[in-house]
């Protein structure tokens, strides 16, 4: 596995790829991607870091690992690719937005359009073998990703922190609430949204209030 993500980032956690447990990791999901289908392509699994750069990096989502169907995961979390049907999660987060903001559910789930202004879509682990969710979980991905979290609560300022659900919300602890925002709600899941956690939780028109009373530009959702 080549750590190939943006120079912007390769600054910021350089040291983590030296690392023992990143060699550990590494040699675990070059093994499993040879041996096994895995999820997403190769060429995509630092594809959130890609997509949004540290410099531009202004809200941070967090999922918790890739979909391990057929072709979903492109990298980034909740997202899927554009011919791909939506899940219903991701199908929630619209239906959410809609009502929040007034705009129209879009006609697929490709999240690329949100990464590229500056939403870190980042999963906590960032591979899965396929049908097996969570089959990547705790070989390493979690270790580097809170690295990632915290270093941006350090080097970074006034970055939203959307955090859905039990898993994510214990990621605060990473998190420097007095140079940052953090929402939290419940997960966006069909078991949790239909349960009155989800809908009206105003995550996104909060965050595009809060980015422009930093004179930040808001987010198109």
């Amino acid at each position: 596995m080549k750590v190939n993500i943006h120079n912007s980032w390769k600054k910021q956690l350089n040291d983590e790829f030296d690392k023992p447990y990143f060699k550990e990791l590494t040699s675990f999901v070059k093994t499993e991607y040879a041996e096994h289908t895995c999820y997403p392509q190769g060429k995509d699994i630092f594809a959130a870091f890609d997509y949004c750069h540290f410099n531009d990096l202004k809200v941070v989502i967090l999922g918790q690992d890739p979909y391990h169907g057929v072709d979903q995961a492109n990298g980034l979390c909740f997202s899927v690719k554009d011919h791909i049907k939506t899940p219903p999660s991701l199908i929630n987060i619209f239906k959410e937005i809609e009502q929040d903001l007034n705009i129209t559910v879009p006609e697929n789930g490709n999240l690329e359009r949100w990464a590229k202004q500056g939403v870190l879509l980042l999963n906590a682990t960032l591979t899965v073998r396929a049908h097996e969710a969570g089959s990547h979980q705790k070989k390493g991905w979690e270790k580097f990703t809170d690295k990632v979290i915290s270093t941006i609560s350090k080097n970074k300022s006034n970055v939203v922190f959307l955090l859905w659900g039990g898993f994510a919300k214990k990621k605060i602890k990473l998190i420097d609430q007095e140079k940052h925002l953090v929402l939290t709600s419940g997960h966006p899941s069909p078991l949790s949204a239909n349960r009155g956690y989800w809908f009206g939780n105003k995550h996104f028109s909060k965050t595009n209030d809060y980015l422009k009373s930093k004179t930040l530009v808001p987010v198109e959702w």
